[in-house]
């Protein structure tokens, strides 16, 4: 039975459960009562709390202040039974069921994530925890410290999802509040400052977002020494250049308009590609290479496009690529040129980062033209699906050097994916941390469940943690919500596709799999997985293809592909692929060295299968939960888990090529 009511955030106030307030003035027993509570249900030793508050006192004097702080709190609470705090000689306890905080009803309706719920949440954070509690004691002050970052976090959180959902609901003045706080509480938060710009540029007030911004752009180069971020700039500029628009007597278009909530998707323009020619009749061919590319890198989920004829105005206007991208409100540019020559064909193709004017890639393309239309198709997939993946190696290291603090649902996703690719236990720990806080702010967003799942499949995968079952059954259910939450991203359907071969689940895996690459035929990612699937069923040749496919589909990608390679070609016994593949992994997971091993066993290169192995063994034996030995037998658990085959035939193949590097019978 609850017979008190406690208010820590921003204050200190007890009432009884009929309402009398209690008169705790003691600051002492008032950080008792306050720990006590927001630890309900925990023994904590007497000595804990003498020296958590007391410890400028003799262990005489703290114990003898703690009896008398606790007997204090037994008679401000009314008699109940249980009694709602229980002690002994050794040990004090405070019944969760005796007295309710503002705490715990704000953390219960921040995990519920309802709009209702958010708003009630945000309602009950009036301040800091404890606020105006002073007490001079390093252990208390450290746990205070402590506790208040972590409420003011989950309240931060809280506001930044109730803004985006009243921004997407058109709740306008609830979404202003929303960022106001947020700006009260972090001056620098970017996010928050773009939402307001944008809500006062929808209600005419165009002044006040443009000093918004210009107060945010002096703070954050007086305090941090940098520039805004892309997104910020571009509203800016958007939001004065609509402004003068009427002074200078035009008209505005959509074009100009802010592109509406990108947030958390890198925007990206294909400029018309120039043709170079000399014929002006081959002008139909450059553009149709344009839209090609648009209509492929439209098919990326995670790019936002803008779509033709937003670009095709920029056609024959002598802009900077800067100018271009702030009045289409992006942050890459596509820009290219088509020369045909006879029957020979060039295309040079390049990506802009906007903000910088830098090339962040540029290949040429030169062709024999036999098949224009499938010439068209060719070099279209293979410009998206690369400027997709540079879009996103460029998003992963913007997103690395921001606060963890600040970030949005979707950046903690890119976060995640660029601490997976570092292949260590600690990074995916980090991975899968920030993957959860992504779904925690955003729990409709497929990818970050997907990449939760991608979290735990690495765990079980790797052997980093000791319930590597669990871990699997964790990530098998993830991929499944992810899948239900969206069915058109491939990369849900991806993860349940792989995390079905580790179940043996192979018609089942094969189906998901299949439907990634019906959603995007280009997608690296969903090339690759299909290759492993291939070579885990006995079609080892067929997956050398699909592996040399998802290559082409991005060939700067040097942690998958060559990791991918080197198991299939392994598997195909081939064996001198499998081994320059597996050199070419830039940082690689401790697997790696496992199958280098097992490849150089394989070709007859004993020596450098037994120190690749010593290597292997050396670094698992910190890096997994539990180091099985030297022992093959002991191993098997751990091969299972890195790949499955479906034929004991190939274990075996396996199982072989590690004997004779060195693992003993």
């Amino acid at each position: 039975m609850t017979v008190a009511e406690l208010t820590l955030l921003g204050g200190f106030e007890v009432r009884l459960a009929s309402g009398t307030p209690v008169d705790l003035t003691g600051q002492k027993e008032r950080a008792l009562l306050a720990f006590l509570s927001l630890t309900a249900g925990v023994e904590h030793s007497r000595d804990k709390l003498a020296s958590l508050l007391w410890s400028d006192r003799s262990d005489a004097q703290a114990r003898d202040s703690l009896k008398h702080a606790v007997t204090r709190l037994r008679q401000c609470l009314p008699p109940a039974e249980p009694p709602a705090i229980l002690a002994d000689r050794n040990m004090v306890r405070l019944d969760p069921s005796a007295v309710g905080t503002d705490v715990g009803a704000f953390e219960r309706l921040a995990s519920e994530g309802t709009t209702d719920a958010l708003e009630r949440a945000v309602a009950l954070y009036r301040g800091d925890l404890l606020e105006g509690i002073s007490i001079r004691d390093p252990a208390f002050e450290d746990w205070l410290l402590i506790e208040r970052q972590r409420l003011r976090q989950r309240f931060e959180e809280a506001l930044s999802l109730l803004m985006s959902r009243s921004i997407s609901a058109g709740a306008r003045d609830r979404a202003a509040e929303s960022a106001r706080r947020l700006l009260s509480l972090d001056p620098l938060r970017e996010s928050a400052a773009r939402a307001l710009m944008q809500l006062h540029a929808e209600r005419g007030e165009a002044a006040q977002a443009l000093k918004l911004y210009e107060g945010l752009r002096d703070r954050l180069q007086r305090e941090l020494g940098v520039k805004p971020e892309v997104e910020t700039t571009q509203l800016y500029e958007t939001i004065r250049q609509r402004r003068s628009a009427p002074q200078l007597g035009q008209q505005s278009s959509p074009d100009e308009a802010p592109p509406p909530s990108t947030l958390g998707k890198p925007s990206i323009a294909v400029l018309p590609f120039e043709n170079l020619s000399g014929d002006p009749e081959q002008q139909y061919f450059s553009d149709g290479v344009t839209e090609d590319i648009i209509i492929e890198l439209s098919r990326f989920r995670t790019l936002f496009v803008i779509a033709r004829n937003s670009s095709f105005a920029f056609k024959g206007r002598s802009l900077k690529v800067q100018e271009i991208a702030r009045e289409l409100g992006v942050a890459y540019i596509v820009e290219g040129s088509v020369r045909r020559a006879g029957e020979r064909l060039r295309i040079n193709a390049q990506l802009v980062d906007a903000a910088t004017g830098n090339h962040l890639w540029a290949e040429r393309y030169d062709r024999d033209m036999r098949d224009v239309f499938a010439l068209q198709d060719e070099v279209a997939r293979s410009v998206a699906s690369t400027v997709s993946g540079r879009v996103d190696a460029a998003g992963r290291e913007r997103v690395e050097r921001l606060s963890p603090v600040a970030l949005k649902a979707y950046d903690l996703v890119l976060r995640a994916k660029a601490l997976t690719l570092k292949y260590t236990r600690d990074n995916n720990a980090q991975a899968l941390a920030s993957a959860e806080r992504a779904a925690a702010l955003d729990p409709t967003s497929a990818r970050a469940h997907a990449h939760a799942a991608w979290c735990h499949f690495y765990n079980y995968m790797a052997s980093w943690v000791l319930d590597r079952e669990g871990a699997l059954a964790k990530a098998f259910d993830l991929a499944r919500h992810a899948i239900e939450l969206d069915e058109s991203d491939g990369f849900g359907h991806i993860m349940l596709g792989i995390i079905q071969i580790f179940r043996r689940e192979y018609e089942e895996a094969r189906a998901e799999i299949v439907k990634a690459i019906e959603l995007n035929a280009n997608d690296p990612v969903a090339r690759r997985y299909n290759a492993m699937y291939l070579a885990a069923t006995g079609s080892a040749e067929a997956a050398v293809e699909q592996i040399e496919l998802g290559r082409r589909l991005n060939p700067f990608d040097t942690r998958w592909v060559p990791w991918d390679k080197g198991i299939v070609c392994f598997t195909a016994r081939r064996y001198e692929e499998a081994i320059a593949a597996l050199k070419q992994a830039r940082d690689p997971i401790n697997e790696v060295r496992g199958w280098l091993a097992a490849s150089y066993a394989q070709a007859g290169r004993l020596a450098e299968a037994r120190a690749t192995l010593e290597e292997f063994l050396r670094i698992a034996e910190t890096d997994m939960a539990v180091f099985p030995g030297r022992r093959l037998q002991d191993w098997k658990s751990y091969w299972h888990g890195a790949f499955e085959y479906r034929d004991q035939a190939d274990f075996a193949h396996l199982y072989e090529a590690l004997r004779k590097a060195g693992l003993e019978d």
